[in-house]
C-alpha cells in the first residue's frame, strides 16, 4: 500500500433488479474510489429483519483507498445513487445495492452516521462468511477475534448459500 492508503473491506448486496449484475457493477464502481485487491464469491442469502422481502446476493471486497472514513461514505452514497438507489423506502428494506464500510484499517469511530466497524457485522452471517472467505485471519479491532473466530461462533442461523462467481 502506499502511503496514505487505507485498506478497508466493503459489505455489497443487491436483491432489486438483476442482482448478480449489481453486485458486479459495483465493483467495478468502486474502482473510482480506490483499488479493489480482493473479490468474495458472490452469495445467496436470506433476508434478515422484519422486512419480507427476496433473497439478496451479498459480497465483499477488499480494497485500498486514499479516502478518509467521512469522504468514503459520502462516495459509496453517491454510487448508491448512480446504481438507481433512492432513499425512500422501509430501513432494511428491498434495494438494488447497498455498500457498507465494514472495517476501515483498524480504526474505531463512532459518530450519529458512522460507525466503524460495522455495529451488526459480528451479527450477521452474510457479512462474515464472504469476509472470512478472503481475509479468516484479518482481527476484528474491538473484539480482538479473528473473522473465522467471529464466523465459528456467529448464532445468525439466516441461510447463506456460496454462488461462484461466473
Amino acid at each position: 500500500m502506499s502511503s496514505g492508503s487505507h485498506k478497508v473491506y466493503i459489505g455489497l448486496g443487491s436483491n432489486l433488479g438483476d442482482r448478480e449484475r449489481n453486485i458486479r457493477e459495483a465493483i467495478s464502481l468502486l474502482e473510482e474510489v480506490g483499488r479493489v485487491s480482493k473479490s468474495s464469491s458472490i452469495y445467496e442469502t436470506e433476508p434478515v429483519g422484519p422486512v419480507s422481502q427476496g433473497w439478496f446476493l451479498n459480497a465483499v471486497v477488499e480494497m485500498e483507498t486514499d479516502l478518509e472514513p467521512r469522504e468514503l461514505l459520502v462516495r459509496l452514497k453517491d454510487l448508491e445513487k448512480k446504481m438507481g438507489r433512492s432513499n425512500v423506502g422501509e430501513r432494511w428494506g428491498p434495494r438494488e445495492i447497498d455498500l457498507d464500510i465494514l472495517l476501515y484499517d483498524d480504526i474505531v469511530l463512532e459518530e450519529e452516521d458512522l460507525v466503524i466497524p460495522h455495529p451488526r457485522m459480528g451479527d450477521r452471517r452474510f457479512v462474515l462468511e464472504p469476509l472470512c472467505e478472503i481475509a479468516p485471519d484479518l482481527v476484528h479491532p474491538v473484539t480482538g477475534m479473528t473473522i473465522s473466530e467471529m464466523l465459528e461462533g456467529v448464532r445468525d442461523d439466516h441461510e447463506v448459500k456460496r454462488r461462484w462467481m461466473s
